[in-house]
């Protein structure tokens, strides 16, 4: 039974580290799905911070999806100031990255007017302001997404010091806080199966809390007949990498695609040009920018174009936690694929069926240069049919609403334990 079944619309508080909309990256896509399904069977009150400028001009369509939405800016300099606290409090740097008396004073008055005793947390850092941190009892599911502790101690082994330490005592801190949280909550909810295990095997205390559900992707959206007009010149073989251009990892995979791979692809193929599109583009990233070879485009208003025309998708991820959404997307739009091991976690796609793997230079390189040849014709169709059979928002998020009503949760542990096998 979903909980508009029961023919009351209780209210409910959901606190996100980002606006949830619009679903153009990441985390937000998953947040966005995550408040459309909430909002069908409950009122929800939203508490979220803004990063991007840009992401203001939205503030009207967000609130007409919430009963109420209290919006704070995050400022970089300030936040990161109030990370810096954290080495003197003894805390993860995330908390004071996000640590602010504004949210808690008003998820304090919106819990108390309204009755709130149903939260969704969306991100860890956000479980500073769960009603219970002030004593109130009410039902609380913390989506981490990823393993943030796990993620940060991956980071550590590419930085020199002292980002390595730095590094390395925030995915220490973290995962003691990470503990903390999922005791002191009713569920710790993750991405995909294999996150949630690893994070049962790091807290077989607390494991039968834990479950996951799976991104989805819309594939009437990203369908290889929306694509529209191609955006690259005629003459070129285009390959593409997708993704917010200010994430690390991210930066990091291009960075190290263009220093390693691309060389080895125009040895053969000297039309081949890499396209890096995505928001915000690092400086690291913009510095790649070589006309002949690489092309940065910044954000643009449609990924579909610059993915169903590519030649070739390609997820040299190298730092990853987690389902990559730059993957899905390729998927469902029938691009062929070449990806790492990092990036294809939580997603059963098949070396040389669905997508081609690579881990190396040399095998990566190796495979764009197959796919340009035009070997493997039948994977992008294959890829697509995985997505649209697994990977559907409407099958994953009921999980959600069970454990905040507490029906059942042994189906969604049933669920973990069967995509695990099947991962």
């Amino acid at each position: 039974m979903s909980p508009a079944d029961r023919g009351t619309r209780h209210p409910l508080l959901l606190l996100c580290h980002r606006i949830p909309y619009p679903p153009d990256k990441g985390d937000k896509i998953r947040s966005y799905h995550l408040l459309e399904y909430l909002r069908r069977h409950y009122d929800v009150y939203l508490g979220a911070f803004v990063d991007d400028p840009d992401d203001w001009r939205h503030r009207d369509a967000l609130e007409g999806l919430c009963r109420e939405a209290m919006l704070l800016p995050l400022a970089p300099l300030r936040a990161k100031l109030g990370s810096l606290a954290g080495l003197v409090r003894n805390e993860p740097l995330t908390l004071g990255y996000y640590r602010d008396r504004r949210l808690s004073r008003w998820v304090q008055s919106v819990v108390e007017r309204e009755g709130i005793r149903r939260v969704v947390v969306f991100s860890s850092s956000m479980g500073q302001f769960t009603p219970r941190a002030g004593g109130v009892e009410a039902t609380t599911v913390v989506d981490f997404v990823d393993v943030d502790s796990a993620k940060w101690t991956q980071y550590a082994k590419r930085k020199s010091w002292p980002l390595s330490w730095l590094y390395r005592r925030e995915g220490r801190s973290l995962a003691r806080y990470e503990k903390r949280l999922s005791h002191e909550t009713d569920a710790s909810v993750f991405v995909s199966a294999e996150e949630a295990a690893l994070y049962r095997r790091r807290n077989p205390d607390i494991a039968e809390r834990v479950t996951y559900y799976r991104n989805g992707v819309d594939t009437e959206y990203f369908d290889p007949g929306q694509r529209g007009e191609s955006p690259y010149p005629d003459g070129t073989l285009p390959l593409v990498f997708t993704g917010a251009m200010d994430y690390w990892p991210n930066v990091d995979a291009v960075a190290w695609f263009s220093r390693e791979v691309l060389p080895l692809v125009r040895r053969h193929r000297p039309d081949a040009v890499l396209y890096i599109v995505g928001s915000r583009p690092a400086r690291e990233v913009r510095a790649l920018a070589r006309e002949a070879e690489v092309v940065v485009t910044g954000r643009v208003d449609d990924m579909r174009p610059w993915l169903g025309h590519a030649r070739v998708s390609v997820a040299p991820v190298r730092v990853a936690q987690g389902i990559q959404n730059k993957v899905l997307e390729a998927m469902a739009m029938a691009r062929p694929l070449v990806v790492t091991s990092r990036a294809l976690e939580g997603i059963p796609a098949s070396d040389a069926e669905h997508v081609l793997l690579a881990d190396d230079a040399q095998a990566m390189a190796t495979r764009i240069l197959a796919l340009l040849d035009g070997q493997y014709p039948a994977l992008g169709g294959a890829a697509r049919r995985l997505v649209r059979d697994s990977f559907s928002w409407e099958a994953s998020l009921p999980v959600l609403g069970q454990l905040l009503e507490g029906e059942s949760q042994a189906t969604g542990y049933r669920q973990l334990d069967a995509g695990a096998a099947h991962g």
